[in-house]
C-alpha cells in the first residue's frame, strides 16, 4: 500500500512511520515541522519514507504528495493545551483548518481508500462518573472557587454528593473542555462527513490517551506531562505536581499506539472510534513517582490548577479488543521504567528554511 502519514516526522507519526516501513509500504510525509513543537529535523527518521517538508493548510503541498495514495493516516495536528487561550486561532487553524484541506484535496482526487485519525481522550471531557444517589452522571465543569479551595474532585451536579469515576467506553457523551478538545472533536465530524459523501471511503478514529516513550518533545508548552516530569529529573529538580495528584489517566506507550493505527491502516476495516489506551489507569503522582531515578528528589504536591485541565479520565480498551483487534502489550511498569532514560527528540539538522548561523 502506498500511505500518506501526515505528521509523519512527529512523535507518534515517527513511530507509525518506522512500524509501516517495517512491513515494507509505501510511506510519504508530509510535515511542516513547526517551530512550536520542533527545533529542527529529528534524529531518527526512517530512510524509507518519502518527506516533504510542507504545511498541510498549503493545498498545492498536497498535490504530488496524494498521487497513489492508497490510505491516510492523519497526525499533524497541534496538541496540548498550549500556553493559554491565545493560542486558540493557531489550534483551529492547524487542527481544524488543516483538516479541511486535506479532505478538500482528497475530495478532489474522488479518494475512497481508508483514513485514519488521530482523535484524542480530550473529547470526552470529565470522564465517566456514577453518584450512589443518581447514577450515571454528568459533573458540571469545575468551578474556580472549587480548584481555589482545593476541592478538585467534581461534584454530583443533582446531590452534591461525591462521584466514583469509571473507565469510559467509546459511546460515551462528548464534552470538549478546552480549545484543543474542540478541535479534535471538529476534526472527527469532518472525516466523518467525507466517508458518509464519498461511498467507499471509511474513517477510523483512534481516541488517543496519555501516549508516552521515546521522542517526546521535551521543554515546550505542547509536551506531554511525562515529558515535561522527565525533563525535570533531568535537571535535578522535583517535578511539580499540580492539585493533589490524584488526577487518573490511562498511560499508554507510544509503540502500542503506533502499532494500533497500523492496525486500522492495513487489517480488517473497523469504522470506530476507539479508545486507544492500556485499560489501566494511574494518577499523575503515580507517574511522577514511576519515572524518578533512585537518586532524584520527590515529586512535589504544589496544588494549584489549569482551567480547562479535567479530573479524572480513562478508558474501557473492550471495543478496540473486540472490533479493532488491538490490545495494549506494554504494561505501566515496563514502559516507564524504559522512558525514564529513553531519548527523546532530538534535531539533527536546522528547520527548512531556517537561516543558518554566519560562518566566522
Amino acid at each position: 500500500m502506498r500511505i500518506l502519514v501526515t505528521g509523519g516526522a512527529g512523535f507518534v507519526g515517527s513511530h507509525i512511520v518506522d512500524q509501516l516501513a517495517t512491513a515494507a509500504h509505501d510511506i510519504v510525509v508530509v510535515d511542516d515541522l513547526d517551530p512550536a513543537a520542533h527545533d529542527g529535523t529529528p534524529t531518527g527518521l526512517s530512510s524509507s519514507a518519502e518527506y516533504r517538508w510542507a504545511d498541510i493548510r498549503d493545498s498545492d503541498a498536497l498535490v504530488g504528495a496524494l498521487d497513489g495514495v492508497d490510505a491516510v493516516c492523519h497526525q499533524a495536528a497541534k496538541v496540548g493545551l498550549g500556553v493559554d487561550f491565545a493560542d486558540v486561532g493557531e489550534y483551529v487553524s492547524r487542527n481544524v483548518g488543516g483538516t479541511a484541506t486535506l479532505l478538500r484535496a482528497l475530495h478532489d482526487r474522488r479518494f475512497v481508500g481508508r483514513i485514519v485519525l488521530a482523535s484524542s481522550m480530550v473529547v470526552y471531557g470529565e470522564g465517566r462518573y456514577r453518584c450512589r444517589r443518581h447514577g450515571l452522571v454528568r459533573p458540571e465543569p469545575r468551578r474556580v472557587a472549587d480548584l481555589d479551595a482545593g476541592r478538585f474532585e467534581p461534584p454530583c451536579p443533582r446531590c452534591g454528593g461525591p462521584l466514583e469515576s469509571e473507565a469510559v467506553p467509546e459511546d460515551h457523551w462528548l464534552d470538549p473542555r478546552n480549545v484543543y478538545a474542540t478541535t479534535k472533536l471538529a476534526q472527527e465530524f469532518l472525516v466523518s462527513s467525507y466517508a458518509r459523501e464519498h461511498a467507499g471511503a471509511t474513517v477510523t478514529a483512534l481516541r488517543y490517551h496519555n501516549v508516552y516513550g521515546p521522542r517526546m518533545p521535551k521543554d515546550t508548552p505542547y509536551a506531554g506531562v511525562a515529558s515535561i516530569f522527565r525533563s525535570a529529573y533531568e535537571r535535578g529538580q522535583a517535578p511539580q505536581v499540580l492539585e493533589d495528584g490524584g488526577q487518573r489517566r490511562d498511560f499508554v506507550h507510544v509503540v502500542d499506539v503506533a502499532r494500533a493505527n497500523v492496525v486500522a491502516l492495513t487489517g480488517p476495516e473497523s469504522p470506530g472510534p476507539f479508545n486507544v489506551c492500556s485499560g489501566t489507569p494511574h494518577t499523575i503522582l503515580e507517574m511522577a513517582e514511576a519515572l524518578r531515578p533512585s537518586d532524584a528528589p520527590s515529586p512535589e504536591v504544589v496544588g494549584g490548577y489549569r482551567l480547562g485541565v479535567i479530573r479524572h479520565v480513562f478508558a474501557s480498551p473492550e471495543r478496540a479488543a473486540s472490533e479493532l483487534h488491538f490490545t495494549a502489550a506494554i504494561g505501566f511498569d515496563e514502559g516507564m521504567t524504559e522512558f525514564a532514560t529513553a531519548p527523546l527528540r532530538q534535531s539533527a539538522a536546522p528547520l527548512p528554511g531556517a537561516p543558518r548561523p554566519a560562518s566566522r
